[in-house]
């Protein structure tokens, strides 16, 4: 096939973007596939139309390449893609509405408040941050409405800290999503496929000393993954259905990955939703696909045909 894959763009992911794309096109290239990477950039489009591509695969992090506008822009284009489709995408990047979504659907995640950053100024910032600590108590998370690779979240264990909490996330955007933390044990799910034919691949679970932060996810040595997961098969089977349920629920496709805690009263709760799934050599969905027996070339030649199949 020939292939592009777009990766970079200008989101505070950039970097974790760029390492995908290139992870991926050396697996593809490793299995004969004619693979050419693309920044997206105002050569994009020129660069589309002059080669007829079989399929373009978008691997960019953040907004733009996770909130519909990009997969918005290869539809009014014509162009076969990888991935979900730009109004299920942009559903699934605002996190509280992805979240009322899944409520609604009878899927567990914690209970959660939006905060607009010029609410604070309106009503007062201390008197916020004493709402919070005595609806939630603590600890809670506090976490930019759209974003992701844990950019702008904290966990945030006693009062002191949540001005603090407050004043980082609003650095990556101007709506805070706060919500009550849950113990237990956290597991990330990548999901193949769309609709009833999606199929879950072995849980990956996440072990910090710390938090689970930028630095932890992208730079070896702080956390220790199980793939699979060290659960029970009762509690492989629940984690899985919850991921299987969320991706269905929100019309995902192809690939994504559903990140979920196993409370330890047994609810799965689901924590966040990445519908562009990092691909990088420590990633938690080439995780999966290791522990799944699977060789990562020959899959994502797989997902790349499920797209063309479905655009033809």
């Amino acid at each position: 096939m020939e292939v592009m894959i777009l990766a970079g763009g200008l989101s505070h992911e950039r970097d974790v973007s760029m390492r995908s794309g290139r992870r991926v096109v050396d697996a593809l290239r490793d299995v004969g596939d004619s693979v050419t990477l693309h920044d997206v950039d105002a050569d994009l489009i020129p660069a589309l139309r002059a080669h007829d591509f079989d399929v373009v695969w978008p691997i960019v992090h953040g907004a733009s390449g996770e909130d519909g506008s990009l997969q918005g822009l290869l539809e009014m284009l014509d162009v076969p893609y990888v991935g979900t489709a730009a109004k299920e995408a942009r559903v699934a990047w605002v996190k509280p509405v992805a979240k009322a979504v899944l409520t609604r659907a009878g899927i567990a995640t914690p209970d959660f408040v939006t905060l607009p950053q010029s609410l604070f100024r309106e009503v007062g910032a201390e008197q916020v941050l004493n709402s919070i600590t005595s609806h939630f108590g603590l600890p809670v998370v506090v976490k930019p409405a759209r974003g992701g690779s844990a950019l702008g979240v904290t966990l945030v264990t006693d009062p002191a800290q949540l001005a603090h909490a407050m004043v980082h996330c609003f650095a990556y955007g101007d709506i805070a999503l706060v919500e009550r933390a849950v113990s237990g044990t956290e597991v990330a799910v990548s999901v193949l496929g769309e609709g009833e034919s999606a199929r879950a691949l072995p849980g990956v679970e996440i072990h910090c000393d710390g938090p689970y932060d930028y630095d932890a996810r992208y730079n070896p040595g702080r956390v220790e993954y199980f793939a699979p997961a060290r659960l029970t098969s009762e509690q492989t089977k629940a984690v899985a259905q919850a991921a299987l349920a969320t991706h269905r629920e929100l019309g995902l496709r192809d690939l994504s990955r559903i990140d979920v805690i196993l409370s330890d009263d047994g609810v799965v709760n689901v924590l966040d939703i990445n519908v562009a799934p990092g691909l990088t050599e420590v990633s938690l969905f080439p995780q999966a696909v290791a522990a799944a027996g699977l060789e990562l070339g020959d899959l994502y030649r797989e997902i790349l045909a499920g797209a063309v199949a479905r655009a033809s």
